[in-house]
């Protein structure tokens, strides 16, 4: 990139604005460390941070398997963002809503709030956009304030936790898997059964066939029953001998069974790029990035290093994990940061790039957890604590963003 094309599309101004679609992973990562920059005592930069989010508040999505068989833990799982003590300060916004357009070359963006159903405009000049996918429930909560999340999680843990037939978890992913394996955890008196269509567990990720085996054998020892190359065929309400509710079950395959829930784990995830200009998106709807995290100049998108994306929105290598986003959203603001010392000192951008992402993934099953990437597998308790702790890396995330605020 010249500094004549970063030059042309962005106009020095003495408080900067910027605009951030999403306050999950990236969307807070991105926030958090452009304030660290702009804070600096040796070069302080006026910066104005407005984030847009359709919940009232952070939600540890890792954490949703367990907060979908905890009502403890789901309580701890979702923060009001009144209550990010590190983003508590005058030059942060937050606006309870949705993105409905950006307008790269005006840099203006459509603002629906959420309580008066109002479209407002927003001025920004910066643009970045950390909406993630858009995934079902119960995959992730559908509620948008805390209040209406605590209702709906607490009835779902009612029904599973409480009933006399098996749980059935349809969908052998990374999410099924957790699903299954935090309720049997939580309560092992209930008796889940997973089904999965194919022949092997995470059978759509891009992982060795010994990984796929260990989240098999591991899931069996949590005392999971796993059924392969199983795919649901109709899933029907009846009345059990004790006047309850339960479900008759019927698979492809002929086999049928009575369950007392049925939870779907298959979240066919969608992207929430909707607002961005069609130019910026691939077939798919994902947002085509630089390694700088910004949209591609050849895009056709007007002021296209004005704007950044980051997270599960993103066409990017590897598989979508909490730590990718959080990467991403430090190299935007790190890189949105040099264009501002550009522009305001003449200074040559220094620009971070992302690398592409081999295959990875860390994965809890109970009091287990596995690990793979390019120190190969590792399984068994003392990778769960390493990844996840106790609570599914909710402490880890909260830590590592410092969302309680700074410490001594």
């Amino acid at each position: 990139m010249t500094v004549d094309i970063i030059n042309a599309g962005i106009r020095p101004v003495s408080q900067y604005r910027v605009l951030i679609a999403g306050g999950c992973y990236g969307g807070l990562s991105a926030a958090i460390n452009l304030l660290d920059k702009c804070d600096a005592i040796d070069s302080p930069i006026s910066v104005d941070i407005t984030i847009v989010d359709e919940r009232d508040g952070y939600f540890h999505i890792i954490g949703s398997p367990l907060a979908m068989a905890s009502r403890e833990y789901a309580e701890k799982a979702w923060v009001e963002y009144k209550h990010i003590k590190i983003l508590q300060r005058p030059n942060v916004t937050f606006i309870q809503g949705t993105v409905a357009n950006v307008d790269c070359e005006n840099k203006t963006a459509k603002i629906v709030d959420r309580k008066t159903k109002k479209t407002r405009s927003e001025s920004y000049d910066f643009f970045i956009g950390a909406t993630g996918l858009r995934r079902a429930w119960p995959v992730v909560p559908q509620a948008l304030t805390k209040e209406t999340y605590l209702m709906e999680v607490g009835a779902h843990c009612d029904k599973v936790l409480n009933g006399t037939a098996p749980v059935l978890v349809v969908g052998g992913g990374a999410v099924g898997i957790e699903m299954a394996a935090e309720l049997k955890y939580m309560k092992p008196s209930v008796q889940v059964t997973l089904a999965h269509s194919r022949d092997k567990l995470l059978s759509a990720e891009p992982l060795p066939d010994m990984v796929k085996d260990c989240a098999l054998e591991l899931t069996e020892e949590a005392g999971v029953e796993v059924l392969l190359n199983h795919r649901l065929a109709s899933s029907t309400p009846i009345k059990a001998a004790d006047g309850s509710l339960v479900y008759e079950v019927a698979f492809t395959n002929g086999h049928k069974m009575v369950a007392s829930e049925v939870i779907t784990a298959i979240s066919n995830s969608v992207p929430t790029t909707g607002y961005l200009p069609a130019a910026a998106l691939d077939a798919d709807g994902y947002v085509n990035v630089r390694p700088t995290m910004q949209l591609p100049v050849d895009s056709g998108v007007p002021n296209a290093d004005a704007h950044f994306a980051v997270g599960d929105m993103i066409r990017w290598s590897g598989i979508r994990r909490c730590g990718g986003a959080l990467y991403e959203g430090k190299i935007a603001a790190l890189n949105l940061h040099q264009i501002i010392l550009q522009q305001l000192q003449g200074r040559e951008p220094d620009f971070t790039q992302l690398t592409e992402f081999p295959p990875m993934i860390g994965l809890a099953v109970g009091k287990n957890g596995i690990s793979y990437g390019a120190d190969g597998m590792k399984y068994g308790p003392q990778v769960m604590q390493l990844f996840f702790e106790d609570d599914l890396g909710f402490r880890i995330v909260w830590d590592h963003l410092r969302l309680g605020g700074n410490t001594a």
